[in-house]
């Protein structure tokens, strides 16, 4: 097995052999040999952000590191696994090929091919209703999984709910329950309301990105990276007279920012 480790065109047989060498009780890694599912989940989380975040940067340089991560750590899921006699990783990839068959009949199956893209994802949460009914998940918002980032889960529980017509008509109606909502936190008297009523909003936010057809998530990163961006550009013109943020103050800062957006438009023109 040395020469499979060592071997750099050993492709998924040599990732599998160095997770299991990594766990081996007698020569592995003491920090990988400590994990269990719960404290890899963090982990695997990130690093589907990361993969989202080279798709969103386009640095298709890093995407295959990071497309590597993020195997690694079904890789790592799959090895505990296996340790727990559960499934190994050859189970794990037979269950989504059995999935991806099924839920392909119009591919794999005697299905027309003669179907929308739209009519396929009608088709496909059928299917899935389906396998939660197998699964005797019977509830409306049964199978949205708790570890989903909030906003994201926010969401899916909404499009859930509206399959059966618990829904606001339009966006212009989300728009007055996000002004409601706003006002309920200027009234609230307590942290304890702040916090509901502040929840509350974020959930209609995400409903309106749904009526928007917006992902909330990927809007979100995209407005961070806006920030990032924009008061990187203070932080250099302050640097061109040797001074720091804290040097200056919010008037300052302010512009400086305003400077910034009018710097993105012009360097926008120039690549349209």
């Amino acid at each position: 097995m040395t020469d499979l480790i060592h071997d750099p065109k050993g492709g998924m047989p040599r990732l599998l052999e160095i997770m299991r060498r990594l766990r081996d009780p007698d020569t592995g890694c003491p920090w990988d040999l400590e994990q269990d599912f719960a404290s890899i989940a963090p982990y695997t989380i990130e690093e589907a952000y990361e993969v989202a975040d080279a798709i969103e940067r386009e640095a298709w340089d890093e995407l295959k590191g990071e497309l590597g991560d993020l195997l690694f750590q079904s890789v790592f899921h799959a090895q505990m696994a296996d340790e727990k006699g559960l499934f190994d990783f050859n189970a794990v990839a037979d269950t989504m090929s059995d999935k991806m068959v099924a839920r392909h009949p119009h591919v794999f199956g005697d299905e027309s091919r003669e179907k929308s893209a739209d009519q396929q994802t009608v088709d496909w949460e059928v299917i899935k209703a389906q396998e939660r009914a197998a699964k005797q998940q019977d509830g409306v918002l049964d199978g949205v999984a708790m570890g989903l980032p909030a906003l994201m889960r926010a969401v899916k529980l909404q499009k859930r709910a509206a399959r059966v017509g618990f829904d606001w008509p339009s966006s212009d109606d989300v728009m007055d329950k996000l002004h409601e909502e706003l006002d309920e936190i200027r009234q609230a008297e307590n942290r304890d309301e702040q916090f509901e009523e502040f929840g509350d909003m974020l959930f209609v936010v995400a409903n309106l990105a749904r009526h928007l057809d917006i992902d909330p998530e990927a809007a979100l990163r995209a407005a961070n990276a806006k920030f990032t961006r924009r008061f990187g550009f203070i932080e250099q013109k302050l640097a061109k007279e040797n001074r720091a943020p804290k040097d200056s103050n919010l008037t300052e800062m302010d512009r400086l920012w305003d400077a910034a957006k009018v710097h993105e438009k012009a360097q926008k023109n120039l690549k349209e």
